[in-house]
């Protein structure tokens, strides 16, 4: 990798975490999973390249949209090394993760059903509690709070 420099030497990990908007510590991860290299001066500092300010922007870009840092790195040769081949390879990787994406927001809209279930049965077990005197206790006015009603949470 050659040394690209931002007109004061090669670029450390402190100047790539600042310019790309992500910790030091963020960096160091994605070097151990494969996502970024950099190139060690004679003290064992890291130096990176320009063009690389714009990779750790895709690669937040990958995973805000989800993906994990194995998936990312299947995706990469198609950014390092532009083909049909790896587009096409690319493309699938990315319908398998938009697949598994559909299916837990399907299981998290039934989670969330279910709980809808669970709360009305509340709600109804409350309903007949007050209904019933009890001279020992006050009655509450207190309703749920709206925020846990579906109504408020419906989309």
């Amino acid at each position: 990798m050659a040394e690209v420099t931002t007109g004061r030497g090669p670029m450390r990990i402190g100047e790539l975490a600042e310019r790309a908007g992500v910790s030091v510590r963020s960096l160091r991860y994605y070097e151990e999973q494969g996502l970024l290299a950099s190139v060690r001066s004679a003290s064992g500092q890291r130096h990176y390249t320009e063009a690389q300010v714009a990779r750790v922007l895709f690669i937040q870009r990958l995973y805000a949209a989800g993906l994990s840092s194995r998936t990312i790195v299947e995706l990469l040769p198609c950014v390092d090394a532009p083909s049909e081949e790896h587009a096409l390879d690319a493309l699938d990787r990315m319908a398998q993760e938009r697949a598994r994406l559909d299916a837990h927001i399907t299981e998290l809209a039934q989670t969330r059903d279910a709980l809808d279930e669970v709360m009305a049965g509340a709600r109804k077990a409350l309903a007949v509690l007050r209904e019933q005197p009890n001279p020992a206790v006050e009655p509450s006015n207190r309703e749920p709070s709206r925020e846990a009603t579906p109504a408020a949470n419906a989309h």
